[in-house]
């Protein structure tokens, strides 16, 4: 499963990083594709929208909007 977040407000690579690490946190995240305002994360199925907000709020960030991915099938 697959999540897209829109963080605003985050304009610089610390910010990237302590997004990045704050996720990395959270058991069952399979990839966190971090970019400055974004966030894209795969998971197992068991992390909530709510728990990858938290995750952003302690790395002193709002999420603007979180929006559920279809699931991407690897290319081949």
């Amino acid at each position: 499963m697959r999540f897209e977040l829109r963080i605003p407000g985050m304009h610089a690579i610390h910010a990237r990083n302590a997004v990045f690490t704050a996720l990395g946190a959270i058991g069952g995240i399979l990839r966190a594709e971090v970019e400055l305002g974004r966030v894209v994360v795969e998971h197992d199925g068991s992390v909530s929208a709510d728990d990858l907000r938290a995750a952003v709020l302690e790395a002193g960030f709002e999420v603007e909007s979180v929006r559920a991915l279809p699931r991407q099938l690897p290319t081949l």
